[in-house]
């Protein structure tokens, strides 16, 4: 039995019920709504999407599920509606498309993880994962990846299965 990979699993379950943990960076989402799919990014100039509703308002249902989603992940305002923005649609929108992830398909992210002695920088992308942490350079998984799996389940492939 290996003990120190079951408390990284009892640590990740915790983790990833404590949201506020996780700081997003950077991502890079593939978001399928109704009519087409549309790519989302989130930078450090701010979200962009390139649907025909954030190119005329600067803002669209996809970055609003989003923030819904991700809160209190992102530690940034939301963006605020626009003038002439069809607000009540897109608000409803937005709030059925945050009850459907599975929508959404990170490409990849960046986040900082705030775990109980340090905060580490974890990665996603089309290589797999990667975490700063020592326990990951060991094993090539940590409870930091592992609470991001349950948290962003059915948004990201899974490249690696825990047994619980």
């Amino acid at each position: 039995m290996d003990y120190g990979m079951i408390g990284k699993i009892e640590k990740a379950k915790r983790y990833a019920q404590e949201r506020d943990r996780i700081t997003f960076h950077a991502l890079d989402t593939e978001f399928h709504g109704d009519n087409n799919n549309y790519s989302m990014k989130l930078t450090d100039q701010g979200w962009t999407c390139t649907c025909p509703g954030y190119k005329t308002y600067g803002i669209c249902p996809h970055i609003m599920a989003l923030e819904k989603l991700l809160r209190p992940m992102l530690k940034r305002d939301p963006l605020p509606y626009a003038p002439g923005q069809n607000v009540v649609s897109d608000v409803e929108k937005a709030k059925r498309y945050s009850t459907e992830p599975e929508r959404i398909r990170f490409r990849s992210f960046d986040i900082a993880f705030r775990g109980e002695n340090n905060t580490h920088q974890t990665t996603y992308n089309e290589n797999g994962w990667n975490c700063n942490c020592d326990f990951f350079k060991s094993r090539s998984v940590c409870c930091h990846t592992m609470a991001l799996e349950r948290v962003l389940s059915g948004m990201i492939e899974v490249t690696q299965q825990v047994v619980e």
